[in-house]
């Protein structure tokens, strides 16, 4: 396996991973802190991406690191709006 094709695999599976972990919080209502590992997989993801120069994977990563600030908001956002109408 070449190092560019190593590196393009490892950057996948990181944001495979930080999906992943977004699953028991979003699917099944289990709250868990295991989505902080986002913090940790996603920017390695990023950098194996730029190893490879994969733009679409280095977006994808980034967006898999702040996808709890997006969520989180998203969150607050509707919580407002069923508040609001209740």
């Amino acid at each position: 396996m070449t190092k560019h094709k190593l590196f393009n695999t490892l950057s996948l599976l990181c944001l495979i991973t930080c999906i992943a972990l977004w699953i028991p919080n979003i699917i099944f209502q289990i709250p868990s802190g295991a989505h902080f590992n986002i913090f940790y997989i996603a920017p390695v993801g990023v950098l194996f991406a730029i190893f490879t120069k994969t733009k679409w994977l280095i977006i994808s990563n980034i967006v898999a690191f702040f996808s709890f600030f997006w969520l989180m908001t998203l969150g607050y956002i509707i919580a407002a709006i069923v508040d609001y109408f209740s």
